[in-house]
């Protein structure tokens, strides 16, 4: 289908779509914004809006069939190019904020290795996984903020998911995994609302250990992942 083809609904909901991902850009430079300024908290929750528009805007994309109406624009570069924003760039720049590492120069390392990642070819397995650690520099981020880590162990945190990149693990996409599809959502949905608060509300968060309980959800992630991915070698 292209985009003569298409009927006018259909084209405007393909533009929305593809306008909807590139909004994630936009959340991007308001949470660049509210780093500079200090306003960190602020800048939490955009690293949180960030995350959602992500995790909506592919399922939204193939539900309307933005590659088939608009060939002439390239979903997936656009959804790397954002993700590579949100999900390096602005929690990047947060964490040297934050004072989560011991010098603003280990800030390279997560940069250098997740231009490495999102530059292969197989970045996503055919069978619909993440190859290496999938850059989730956010969630690293909010963890080390939230839970107030020393900046020795944030920056030792952050040498070992930076090595992970280049670890070939096959890990859960969540809006394409073949089981508990439904479940993972699900609670990836509550894990949202469970930070949100936690950011919005952080002395009421902390008084009743709600970032410590959130660690769930990141544990089934990685629980699923060694179980449904495990080890592949990289094509040559």
């Amino acid at each position: 289908m292209t985009t003569e083809h298409a009927s006018a609904p259909r084209v405007a909901a393909a533009w929305g779509v593809h306008a909807f991902t590139a909004s994630g850009a936009v959340v991007g430079a308001l949470a660049l914004l509210a780093i500079v300024t200090g306003q960190l908290s602020r800048a939490a929750l955009l690293l949180l809006v960030g995350l959602f528009i992500d995790s909506v805007d592919g399922t939204l994309a193939r539900k309307v069939g933005v590659a088939r109406v608009l060939p002439q624009v390239d979903g997936r570069r656009l959804d790397d190019i954002v993700d590579y924003l949100n999900y390096v760039i602005v929690p990047v720049v947060f964490l040297v904020a934050a004072g989560s590492v011991t010098h603003w120069a280990w800030a390279a390392l997560p940069i250098l290795a997740s231009a490495y990642g999102f530059s292969q070819t197989d970045a996503k397995t055919e069978d619909d996984f993440f190859l290496g650690w999938p850059s989730y520099w956010n969630v690293v981020a909010l963890y080390l903020w939230l839970l107030e880590i020393s900046p020795l162990a944030g920056t030792l945190w952050v040498c070992l998911f930076a090595a992970l990149v280049f670890v070939p693990l096959k890990y859960v996409y969540p809006s394409r995994m073949p089981v508990l599809r439904r479940s993972t959502n699900v609670l990836a949905g509550a894990w949202l609302l469970v930070m949100a608060f936690a950011v919005t509300w952080p002395d009421w968060a902390r008084s009743v250990r709600l970032v410590e309980a959130s660690l769930f959800f990141p544990a089934w992630y990685v629980v699923l992942s060694v179980t449904l991915g495990g080890l592949r070698r990289r094509r040559a």
